[in-house]
């Protein structure tokens, strides 16, 4: 008798305990943050396909988007599908695109991260020596590699309620683990 009470002791104590690690992972998962995983090229050579990195939810609770940020945004064709990009513009910024450079409230954006030139297409959302101002409430958005980047060019601005959080860490591989900075 002894062994089978103790037998539920340990089922007890073991359910118990899953329900707490669950629901708190549930609490983090929904509420801090998550892991994901970047598929494409269009970060490159910041993020490349297949790095996994950690996503905070409440990093724009406590303090609001500034350009530079790597964001994970709900794709505006697909809510289902989310992009890794670049804030390259905020709500009331005006964005100009001049000669393969950007121009942010008519200044040039310093880019360290991104070496190649940024063209706009003739069929695209913004264009080429045109002054575009970010509606409130609106980002302008870009991947790191230019020319293999689906972003705010050929779509337009995205809403910030599109914004699903912030990448914060690269955790793989692991040769490259680390904060994103700008």
């Amino acid at each position: 008798m002894n062994i089978l009470k103790r037998f539920v002791n340990f089922v007890y104590e073991t359910i118990e305990t899953s329900v707490f690690v669950g629901s708190l992972f549930i609490v983090i998962y929904l509420f801090v943050g998550f892991p994901t995983g970047v598929q494409g090229s269009s970060m490159e050579p910041t993020l490349h396909t297949d790095d996994r990195i950690f996503v905070s939810r409440i990093s724009y609770k406590f303090d609001s988007i500034k350009r530079g940020d790597i964001v994970v945004v709900q794709s505006p064709m697909n809510p289902d599908i989310w992009f890794v990009k670049r804030a390259i513009a905020l709500p009331k910024d005006s964005i100009l695109f001049k000669e393969g450079r950007v121009y942010v409230n008519s200044q040039l954006l310093e880019e360290s991260y991104s070496s190649v030139q940024t063209n706009v297409w003739d069929n695209g959302f913004i264009q080429e020596n045109i002054p575009y101002i970010i509606p409130e409430d609106s980002l302008f958005i870009m991947g790191d590699n230019r020319p293999h980047s689906s972003d705010s060019r050929q779509f337009g601005t995205i809403p910030l309620s599109t914004v699903v959080g912030k990448a914060m860490y690269r955790f793989f591989p692991s040769d490259k683990m680390g904060f994103l900075d700008k």
